[in-house]
């Protein structure tokens, strides 16, 4: 079965429909979301790029259940496994987020609590979804902070060393009582993969999850990354703004712009063909080994205000085309360009198709 989308659908893992997310703040909304649609099949690799403040985050924190004020999911659907999420109780979001639906943060540096053993944070984690734990016990657990006095169980110990090992953090058995500040970067980020495969969740959202490491480290971890997501036949959601690794790590694409989803393919279809102008732009200033050009293309201009609302396509006033008069005055619509291929743009002539 293929879904809309074009991925082999061996059943759809997330399906996100028309989602809103607004930040009520003094200045203004700002409209940080604004009606996206995405899906993401079992096994899946799926990549969300744009650029910084283009809404990517703020729609993994939403699938996560963790919009917070002065944000607010203003509409639309969440569907994870069939269930929609935005119909859930606080304490059924709780259960499924951690074990169901995981998530890589993006800086590894200070995702981990500094006075905590790594190994006991990762077991934390897994305490709380034990079945018959009741969510009372873990609340009274965080208010007194006896989690910090009580020695993990066997059976718990025995898992956390299980998945330091397999994310690959040598001397496992001894590194589970290693301080954060003992690891490095790295070693960091894989104890952040291990507390996230703690349950072998359908769903890792994995945001900018190389932020502040080397180029070396950053290839390691997205290459155990995506074999985990192989292995255990996870759906993956990897949000950057680095156009490159979606080549390299996913099967399908949605580039997001100023909130909106401008352009979704094939990750071979966006690189041979892409249509959207700021698709085009992000690929032209993109260095690359084999190109021969002295200087690397840049887009002019910087994001509309989201505090504003624009009756035109958001990315009119930076776009090189602008040939259709519709462009200030209509959104364009996600239109069918190809096979499995979507484009938010009414500009259609031969030059789209090139770099």
């Amino acid at each position: 079965m293929t879904s809309t989308s074009g991925a082999v659908d061996g059943g759809t893992v997330l399906s996100v429909e028309d989602l809103r997310v607004y930040f009520y703040t003094r200045s203004g909304v700002v409209r940080a979301v604004d009606g996206i649609d995405l899906d993401i099949a079992k096994g899946e690799a799926v990549g969300l790029v744009g650029e910084s403040g283009s809404g990517k985050s703020q729609t993994a924190l939403a699938v996560m259940g963790l919009t917070t004020a002065p944000g607010r999911v203003e509409s639309g659907r969440i569907v994870f496994n069939g269930v929609d999420l935005r119909r859930q109780s606080a304490e059924a979001i709780r259960n499924i987020r951690g074990r169901d639906i995981a998530m890589i943060f993006q800086d590894p540096m200070s995702s981990l609590n500094p006075v905590l053993r790594v190994g006991e944070q990762v077991a934390d984690g897994m305490r709380v979804h034990l079945p018959g734990r009741r969510r009372i016990v873990v609340v009274l657990d965080e208010l007194l902070a006896l989690h910090r006095l009580r020695r993990m169980t066997r059976k718990i110990k025995a898992r956390v060393v299980e998945l330091f090992r397999r994310v690959r953090i040598p001397g496992a058995g001894r590194r589970v009582r290693s301080f954060p500040h003992e690891f490095s970067g790295g070693l960091r980020q894989r104890v952040m993969i291990a507390a996230g495969l703690a349950w072998s969740p359908s769903l890792l959202i994995a945001d900018e999850p190389t932020t502040a490491l080397d180029v070396t480290i950053e290839a390691q971890v997205l290459e155990l990354i995506a074999e985990l997501q192989r292995e255990m036949q996870m759906g993956l959601l990897l949000i950057t703004h680095d156009i490159g690794l979606v080549a390299e790590n996913c099967d399908r694409v949605y580039v997001m712009y100023a909130g909106r989803i401008v352009e979704e393919a094939r990750v071979r279809d966006l690189f041979t063909n892409p249509r959207h102008p700021y698709t085009q732009g992000l690929l032209a200033s993109t260095p690359d080994l084999d190109d021969n050009r002295e200087w690397l293309v840049t887009m002019e201009g910087a994001m509309p205000d989201l505090t504003e609302p624009f009756a035109g396509c958001a990315f009119y006033d930076r776009c090189p085309h602008r040939l259709d008069p519709r462009c200030a005055t209509e959104r364009p619509p996600l239109r069918e360009v190809g096979a499995h291929h979507r484009v938010a743009c009414f500009y259609d002539t031969p030059e789209a198709a090139s770099v």
